[in-house]
């Protein structure tokens, strides 16, 4: 069964199909793959395989995804009748009500076995928290498998299942994908719904998603989840068609910038990174692609981690208080990690009005840099991360200012994407000297996730990606 496991998922649901394996078997050599590994690598931390194995019999045959087994990100995913805590302590949350993203995926036919770690409140870039103990990368399990959705790709590279739900608030898609050697689209803002429960997470920068072994797994899952729902506060532009359609379809031939070092001059140049973008970029070029250096000018523009950051901080400011709504009672500070009681007590020194003129500085900064794209460009090339792969420990938990300043530079090239709302695919494409990954992402312009799936599919042709973790 450890074959079956290591296709995609929609070679998974192809197998149930076509009677090679049930959908019980593949869930419960899922549940055995979890139960092997998980005692190492830490990725799943709620399980709920007796429930998944008791809804089997009641998935429809004509499901698309029939059988597949998933793990949800513990957080943003919620789920009736599981606990949800968001990687913090305050445990004794019950959502009420499933998300719907959560309800498209049971309607789809995957198998939900349980919950991944991700840090406190997706608040920093590696999965390591006090309440459920570091995530470890399956690549070397003394390195990180990156945040937030660190959980969810480890479990991925590992081989427990072939997709995980993810959510990407500042780069929490991207930057596991890229540690772990997997696939990781954040979709355009208002692609998938984050209702019932929220109109939108981190004043829209945050939207769901998956991390995946392939590219036409990460387009078929997003087609499963997307479209609009009553209510939501924004739709994303129209796609042409199914994304799942959009793999093998010929792009054309694209205009492409890339970036191997960050224009603000803040962020230290890594040589793995600008061997991964120059390789990445070359390959482009190979494939018939105008390719040549340069991005948008705003990239450059300093003031844009301090805006950022702000609404970041006021937004979790804002979470914190509804889990003390919904749990009963106040959560205090001293119940959250160093991180977040310190952005806590920032939050708590912004004015409403600061916070609506940092929005109003976030909107002139979208319009500046989709002005790049609007001059003729298809597509930027940028590290998926900042920094290289990194040790557990590496963001020090006590010691803030370091803790701030390496996170900062992690994600200097992902978070400008959260904020102006853009569609980005990180791609395994590159190892360190050690066989680490290293990822390279791709940034196209509002709504055109479907230029990103033919390029992606296109690359994956040439250079199939490799699984090196999958042991």
């Amino acid at each position: 069964m450890d074959d079956v496991l290591r296709l995609d998922a929609v070679a998974q649901a192809q197998a149930v199909r076509d009677g090679q394996v049930t959908a019980r078997e593949l869930a419960e050599a899922a549940i055995a793959r979890i139960e092997a590994h998980d005692g190492e690598l830490n990725a799943v931390i709620h399980r709920r395989f007796e429930r998944a194995l008791a809804e089997i019999d009641s998935i429809p045959e004509e499901a698309p995804f029939r059988g597949v087994p998933i793990l949800l990100k513990d957080l943003g995913w919620r789920e009736s009748g599981e606990p949800y805590s968001g990687g913090s302590n305050v445990r004794d949350v019950e959502p009420g009500v499933d998300g719907y993203g959560v309800v498209s995926l049971r309607e789809a036919g995957f198998v939900l076995l349980g919950r991944t770690n991700t840090p406190e409140f997706g608040s920093t870039i590696t999965t390591e928290p006090v309440a459920f103990g570091p995530t470890r990368n399956p690549y070397d399990p003394a390195y990180s498998a990156g945040g937030s959705s660190g959980g969810s790709a480890a479990a991925v590279a590992a081989g427990m299942v072939a997709l995980a739900t993810a959510s990407d608030g500042g780069g929490s898609i991207r930057i596991p994908a890229s540690l772990c050697g997997l696939v990781g689209l954040k979709p355009t803002r208002g692609r998938v719904s984050l209702g019932p429960a929220m109109g939108e997470g981190w004043s829209g920068f945050s939207c769901p998603g998956f991390v995946t072994r392939s590219v036409r797994d990460t387009a078929a899952a997003l087609d499963v989840v997307s479209g609009l729902r009553p209510g939501d506060p924004y739709d994303a532009p129209a796609l042409p068609g199914p994304l799942a359609e959009e793999v093998g379809r010929e792009p054309g031939r694209l205009r492409v910038g890339f970036v191997t070092r960050h224009p603000n001059g803040s962020v230290p140049e890594v040589p793995a990174l600008t061997e991964a973008v120059t390789r990445a970029a070359a390959l482009l070029e190979a494939l018939g692609h105008d390719v040549a250096p340069g991005g948008p000018r705003a990239l450059a523009e300093p003031g844009f981690a301090q805006h950022f950051g702000a609404i970041v901080a006021d937004n979790l400011a804002a979470h914190v208080a509804r889990l003390g709504e919904l749990r009963g009672a106040p959560v205090r500070p001293e119940e959250l990690e160093p991180r977040n009681a310190a952005m806590l007590g920032a939050a708590r020194t912004h004015s409403a009005a600061d916070h609506i003129l940092a929005t109003q500085w976030i909107d002139g900064y979208r319009r500046r840099m989709a002005a790049w794209w609007s001059a003729g460009h298809d597509l930027l090339l940028m590290p998926s991360l900042g920094v290289a792969p990194f040790p557990l420990g590496w963001i020090p938990p006590e010691d803030l200012s370091v803790a701030f300043g390496r996170t900062a530079h992690a994600v200097a090239y992902t978070s400008p994407v959260n904020a102006t709302g853009q569609p980005a695919i990180s791609l395994p494409l590159h190892r360190t000297e050690a066989g680490l990954p290293v990822g390279v992402q791709l940034v196209a312009a509002a709504g055109r996730e479907d230029l990103l799936v033919r390029v992606a599919a296109q690359i994956e042709r040439a250079r199939p990606f490799e699984h090196a973790a999958l042991r």
